[in-house]
C-alpha cells in the first residue's frame, strides 16, 4: 500500500517575526517602530491574519494525509516529493519563489490578506481550502501549466524561474557580451543586463520595462508558452549596438548570449542568492524550461 498524499504547507516568516529576531524583544521593536512613524498594531494585524490562514490552512489538510511545513529560507534543502500537494500561504512572489524546486506538483496559492496582494497566484483564500482540495483530489480541480525561464550554460548548469531570469554583472555595472536570436541576428552589446521573463512574470518587472518601452501590449499572457526579453540601457559605441534590445522568442526559440565579460551571472526572480556564473567566453542559452509550474487555480 503506498503513502497517503503529503500537504505541504510553505510560508514566510511575517515581519513582525522578522523584526522581534532582529531587535530582540516586541518593546525594542515596537521603540523601533515608532521612531519611523509606524506603530506595534499594524504589524500585529498582519502577523494574525497570517496565523489565523495557516491554522485554517492546516486544518483543511485531511486528517488521513501527511503533512509538512516549509520556511522560504529552507525551501532549497527540503525535499518535495512526486505525489505533495504544495500548499503556499503568503504573498505571490512566495509561489515564485517555491516554483523552483517543484516537478509537477500541484500548487494551491493562499492570500493571507486580501486586497493587500495582488493575488496573480495567490488566487484561493483560506476558508475555501479544504472543498479546493477534495476537488483536486477528484480530479475536477482546473489546473494550469505555467511555463517557467531556464538559463542553460554551455557547461552544463542550469537555473529555472517563473517570473523572469536576468542575465549582468553581479555588480550591476556594464555587461558586455553578444547576443545571438533565433533567426540569426547578431549584435555585440554594452548593457545593464538581459531580462527573459514569462508570461507570469509580464505582471511584474517586465510589465514596468514593457510600459517604459512602450510594448506593454507585446507581452506574452499568463500562460502563453512564449518569453519576453528586454536589454536594459544598451550602451552605443564603435564596437556595440543597441538595435536589437526588445522582443518575443516563440516556442522553442531562445537568446543566446556569448559572455566578453570576467563573468556575468543569472539569477531568478530576484533571487541573487541563487545564482549561475558564467565567465569570458561561456555561451548562455535563455530560453523556456521543460519544466511548468502546475497552478491550481
Amino acid at each position: 500500500m503506498g503513502l497517503p498524499p503529503r500537504g505541504v504547507v510553505v510560508h514566510r516568516a511575517s515581519e513582525l517575526s522578522e523584526l522581534v529576531d532582529r531587535h530582540g524583544t516586541r518593546g525594542q521593536v515596537e521603540f523601533f517602530l515608532r521612531t519611523r512613524g509606524r506603530t506595534l498594531a499594524e504589524l500585529q494585524l498582519r502577523q494574525d491574519a497570517l496565523d489565523d490562514a495557516l491554522r485554517t490552512v492546516s486544518a483543511a489538510i485531511p486528517a488521513d494525509w501527511r503533512r509538512a511545513w516549509v520556511e522560504r529560507g529552507d525551501l532549497s534543502r527540503f525535499d518535495f516529493e512526486p505525489g505533495d500537494v504544495v500548499l503556499v500561504v503568503g504573498p505571490d512572489g512566495l509561489v515564485a519563489n517555491t516554483a523552483k524546486y517543484l516537478h509537477d506538483q500541484p500548487l494551491v496559492g493562499v492570500d493571507p490578506e486580501p486586497g493587500r496582494n495582488p493575488g496573480v497566484l495567490v488566487r484561493h483564500r483560506a476558508a475555501g481550502v479544504a472543498s479546493l482540495l477534495a476537488d483536486l483530489l477528484g480530479g475536477r480541480a482546473a489546473v494550469q501549466a505555467r511555463t517557467m525561464v531556464r538559463a542553460t550554460a554551455d557547461d552544463g548548469a542550469v537555473l529555472d524561474a517563473l517570473n523572469d531570469i536576468y542575465l549582468g554583472d553581479a555588480g550591476h555595472q556594464s555587461a558586455r557580451y553578444r547576443l545571438q536570436l533565433a533567426d540569426g541576428r547578431v549584435e555585440a552589446q554594452s548593457s545593464s543586463g538581459l531580462i527573459v521573463a514569462t508570461g507570469t512574470g509580464a505582471t511584474g518587472w517586465a510589465a514596468s520595462i514593457a510600459r517604459e518601452r512602450g510594448a506593454r501590449s507585446g507581452l506574452p499572457g499568463e500562460a502563453s508558452a512564449h518569453l519576453a526579453w528586454f536589454v536594459r540601457e544598451a550602451w552605443p559605441s564603435p564596437l556595440t549596438g543597441t538595435d536589437l534590445t526588445v522582443g518575443l522568442l516563440a516556442e522553442g526559440e531562445g537568446v543566446e548570449v556569448l559572455v566578453q565579460s570576467d563573468a556575468l551571472v543569472a539569477f531568478g526572480d530576484g533571487l541573487e542568492a541563487d545564482r549561475l556564473q558564467a565567465n569570458w567566453g561561456q555561451t548562455v542559452r535563455l530560453h523556456a524550461s521543460p519544466r511548468r509550474l502546475q497552478l491550481v487555480v
